[in-house]
């Protein structure tokens, strides 16, 4: 088994992953109609096979073939002399296999015409590949922030999924390139079980009505209560005033932005400082930056904890920088003195590129000092 899975390891295999909802019942509702001309075409199969051995005593197998060039009118001509009788009988199979033909031909141009069948189909293959990804974010409600925030998940390869019930979802996902896209409302448990929720790391809902968010925040959590998830779903949202964000935060929201504050906020910066303009931007926003920031939770078997910020030296042996503490309490300490004790149940605010961030999240969940930092 071992060497089966590393085989398809090497090979990037696949594993076929079915999706919560596969729309075989839709699918089968579409192609009923093709139900009537297959059963015409056995059932005229059956009566030119049996005809040609009652008439011209033919073997099975040439009655078949007899029965399947005249059918399809391709006009191979008779494999073996036929009498007046089967010559008539071939006429009359002629004309019904051109009824039954020209009848499954309408069928076929009336269903798509209709275009459910397409659209079907395409969900179908657009839902398989949502049940592949792993760790994305399913955006809620198409909008101007949607379309800004799914170009930075793009250059910084963040699997997405955006859920709205615009009818013309299908075309802004093509204009905006949405590599995958639901067309259901975004509070609904069809949308839930379509954008794969259950592999998700979060939702980020950015409607600039506060109902839809809080329906999604509510929706979103029950979900999360119903498959009995270990790991709570991060979710984002927007809200335009005070009052809206805590009341966002009251029913579940782990972050929520007010554009209108963060915009203040950034224009009262420049005004202070225009020689600062972007900085951030260059150094932490963009794709391929050497620098990156996050934060990182001390557990309680730290050898850190209780520690003072001085003594733990992190910053000469790992390279990363701790620019900010949020207490257990919800308390920040920005910029901490080296002075500071490191409390239990913290998150450390780390900058630093990378691979010096992810080797600092290591030495943070071991037990003991590692022996490279000065002490056995």
């Amino acid at each position: 088994m071992t060497i089966l899975k590393n085989l398809k390891k090497t090979l990037n295999w696949r594993e076929s992953v079915k999706p919560h909802v596969d729309l075989n019942t839709e699918l089968y509702i579409q192609l009923a109609p093709f139900k009537l001309p297959l059963i015409l075409t056995v059932l005229m199969m059956l009566f030119g096979t049996l005809g040609y051995i009652i008439i011209d005593d033919f073997p099975l197998m040439d009655a078949i073939y007899q029965t399947g060039i005249t059918f399809t009118t391709v006009g191979y001509g008779e494999i073996k002399p036929i009498s007046d009788a089967g010559r008539i009988f071939t006429i009359t199979l002629i004309i019904l296999g051109f009824g039954v033909f020209s009848f499954a031909v309408g069928i076929l141009v009336e269903v798509l015409n209709r275009g459910d069948l397409v659209k079907v189909l395409k969900e179908r293959s657009m839902l398989y590949n949502v049940a592949r990804l792993k760790n994305h974010y399913v955006i809620c409600n198409h909008n101007e922030f949607t379309v800004q925030l799914t170009r930075e998940f793009r250059e910084n390869q963040i699997p997405f999924v955006v859920v709205d019930a615009n009818p013309d979802l299908e075309e802004e996902a093509k204009k905006y390139n949405y590599p995958y896209f639901i067309n259901e409302e975004p509070h609904t448990t069809s949308a839930i079980l379509k954008s794969h929720l259950s592999s998700a790391k979060g939702v980020i809902t950015l409607s600039n009505n506060i109902a839809d968010n809080i329906a999604v925040i509510a929706s979103v959590r029950l979900y999360e209560k119903e498959i009995k998830r270990r790991r709570p779903y991060f979710i984002l949202t927007n809200a335009s005033n005070k009052s809206d964000i805590e009341k966002l935060k009251k029913l579940g929201a782990n972050s929520v932005v007010s554009p209108t504050k963060l915009m203040a906020q950034r224009m009262s910066a420049i005004s202070q400082r225009p020689e600062m303009e972007n900085i951030l931007e260059q150094f932490l926003y963009k794709k391929d930056t050497p620098l990156d920031i996050e934060d990182v939770t001390v557990p309680s078997f730290s050898w850190m904890l209780f520690k003072k910020i001085k003594d733990i030296d992190i910053q000469k042996y790992v390279k990363v920088y701790i620019i900010g503490i949020k207490e257990e309490d919800g308390k920040v300490v920005p910029m901490p003195s080296g002075d500071f004790i490191v409390p239990k149940g913290c998150r450390l605010l780390l900058i630093g590129s990378s691979e010096n961030i992810r080797l600092a999240r290591k030495v943070i969940r071991k037990k003991q000092k590692p022996k490279e930092m000065g002490i056995a």
